[in-house]
């Protein structure tokens, strides 16, 4: 679903009629925009530009602690992978959390903690623009892409981190830029995984309602704390952490039937040894099945029953869970007993999102797009 928020007074909508951001003032023709698809993530945020630009990286950003982290990094911002890589220099945000803004709707949360992960949130965004290589006097129009089910508040927040970041900008229901990207348009549905929510909509030639969509936030960071406690159960002593789990899960996660064992080193009492988890990395990454059956069936169950066979027959699978080993299998063994499910991969599972955006700012005509600043 796309949505916006305006300043001072409302403008009408157009039912069917994406609406965007902050102004009256039109901006003619975006020609002399860079344009930007942009998929800002719980864990990975990947940005495709017009340009030609696609990159990825890890939704952190890190603050040097003292002089001595500062001249150690050589910068006053780390982002992704680094920041990651040098976490205990730094003051470390990953200022996104079950697809948003931490803190964006809590109505009883620390005034402060919301401010930095804002500000954190807007860094890692401005960095996203920067390695798009714009040129220097570019108008920045973005399509972000949000869960299916963010709130307005939720969007607020985005709005307020784009506002000194892009010239303009459109809030889009990640599963939806999926299916605009591959120009599946009507009676498909699509399973955007991420790490922090699990995104159904349902696609039936329009612009989806909040009918159409069901969100579930056992994704990607669930699986990583369920497989740290798995493994802490089965061997008390590990020493290991949940980001460790998330590096193992991201290397092995299946869910189909194997032979091949998973075996991984970790110290217990400071000791690097080899432990078997395999059972413990299945058993960790079955539980995204059940949301998704659930939410396929609700999908379906509320649809028109002249169509529901041929949506059942049309799911995408997108995000990082697509990446997984036999998840598009195991959904649809569990779906016989509701009539059967086909369920296909999309070609790029982490850049699904961002390419549907992209093509979606490409596609809007000029009278669409409205001056954030």
């Amino acid at each position: 679903m796309l949505d916006h928020n305006t300043t001072g007074s409302a403008r009408p909508h157009t039912p069917g009629k994406p609406i965007l951001s902050s102004s009256d003032q039109d901006l003619g023709a975006t020609q002399n925009a860079l344009l930007l698809g942009i998929d800002l993530g719980t864990s990975r945020s990947s940005v495709v530009a017009y340009n030609g630009t696609r990159k990825t990286v890890e939704s952190y950003v890190g603050y040097p602690k003292d002089p001595v982290s500062r001249k150690l990094l050589k910068a006053d911002v780390i982002y992704g992978k680094a920041a990651l890589d040098n976490r205990l220099a730094l003051d470390l945000y990953r200022p996104l959390e079950k697809g948003v803004i931490k803190g964006s709707e809590d109505t009883n949360n620390d005034p402060e903690r919301k401010d930095k992960n804002l500000q954190a949130a807007k860094a890692l965004l401005r960095h996203l623009v920067d390695i798009s290589s714009p040129g220097r006097d570019d108008l920045i129009y973005g399509v972000v892409g949000v869960p299916s089910r963010a709130t307005q508040k939720n969007k607020q927040a985005i709005l307020e981190i784009a506002r000194e970041v892009l010239d303009s900008v459109m809030i889009v229901s990640e599963p939806f830029t999926v299916a605009y990207g591959m120009e599946k348009m009507a009676d498909i549905l699509v399973i955007d995984i991420g790490a922090g929510t699990t995104d159904l909509c349902r696609m039936h030639g329009t612009v989806p309602g909040d009918e159409d969509e069901v969100s579930y936030t056992i994704a990607g960071d669930a699986i990583d704390q369920k497989l740290y406690e798995l493994i802490m159960q089965k061997f008390p002593r590990a020493q290991i952490t949940v980001n460790m789990c998330k590096s193992i899960k991201e290397q092995y996660g299946f869910v189909s039937d194997t032979k091949d064992r998973v075996i991984v080193t970790f110290p217990e009492d400071g000791k690097p040894s080899q432990h078997d988890v395999t059972e413990e990395v299945k058993k960790a990454c079955e539980i995204l099945v059940a949301p998704c059956v659930e939410g396929i069936q609700k999908l379906v169950s509320t649809f028109n029953p002249e169509f529901q066979d041929r949506l059942r027959n049309n799911i995408l699978l997108s995000g990082g869970g697509g990446l997984m080993e036999g998840l598009n299998a195991r959904i649809e063994e569990a779906m016989k007993e509701y009539g059967g499910a086909k369920v296909t991969v999309v070609d790029e599972p982490l850049y699904a999102g961002a390419n549907g955006a992209l093509q979606l700012a490409i596609d809007m005509p000029s009278e669409y797009w409205q001056q954030l600043k």
